[in-house]
């Protein structure tokens, strides 16, 4: 009953804003032009980096869509990544002024993106994630910014879905230094224990959505914890994909 009341209260919110958009008509947020309801053009929407021929385990770059060799030799402990985008300009941008301006609308924008590619690119048959769970960040930094920006993600992914949100059931144990000002060899051991889970999730199939998938070592991490916790799936639903340095 919770599920189908947010996702009620969800339609009427949505129902408000376009009202309130046409009222006062959209500016794109790439482009500046008039754009209606929407947050980002048509025009913008085409030249966006979607991500396509990308390896259906970490979504790197591979061909024909097929799992990478690193993959096949080294399986990371998640089972899949759903990517809407390759992390470029102007995604960058768009995910800065989530993360960094307080430009939370754009978190509705990104889960409308995530759950777009997971429907081109087709879901294992049968799969359906019984629960999100948002990748937390530490105390201090959700403290600075007043808000976390894949919990916001995740919150519209759930009201769209009726997929149950689990808010606290990933919890940043350790504080580390951001992942984005390590080399990429040394991020894995940045957050190596950063994360605990005190559900049993037995059997359960987890969704962990985030913003921007860089290396892949904070997802690793948190599908190793939930992992040992009992889930049986945990796949990975953000924004945007890093392509490795020599991409």
């Amino acid at each position: 009953m919770s599920n189908f009341l947010a996702g009620a209260f969800d339609s009427v919110r949505r129902g408000a804003r376009d009202v309130a958009r046409l009222a006062l008509p959209q500016r794109c947020e790439l482009c500046a032009g008039v754009s209606g309801v929407e947050l980002v053009c048509d025009a913008c929407m085409r030249d966006l980096p979607w991500l396509a021929g990308a390896c259906p385990v970490c979504a790197l770059p591979t061909h024909r869509s097929g799992v990478c060799g690193q993959c096949l030799n080294d399986p990371p402990a998640f089972d899949a990544t759903i990517a809407a985008f390759s992390y470029a300009f102007p995604i960058d941008r768009l995910i800065h002024s989530l993360k960094y301006q307080g430009r939370l609308a754009l978190a509705e924008w990104c889960a409308d993106a995530i759950l777009s590619r997971r429907e081109r690119s087709g879901a294992p048959a049968g799969f359906r994630p019984q629960h999100l769970i948002a990748l937390p960040l530490a105390i201090e930094r959700q403290r600075e910014r007043g808000y976390n920006q894949s919990q916001e993600i995740a919150r519209t992914i759930g009201a769209r879905t009726g997929i149950a949100l689990l808010p606290r059931a990933l919890l940043r144990v350790r504080a580390t230094p951001p992942q984005a000002a390590l080399p990429w060899t040394e991020r894995a051991k940045n957050v190596r224990g950063a994360f605990a889970c005190e559900l049993d999730l037995s059997g359960l199939a987890i969704a962990v959505v985030d913003d921007v998938m860089t290396t892949g070592a904070s997802l690793a991490e948190a599908a190793r914890i939930l992992k040992a916790a009992g889930a049986e799936r945990v796949e990975n639903w953000v924004v945007a994909r890093t392509p490795p340095p020599a991409h």
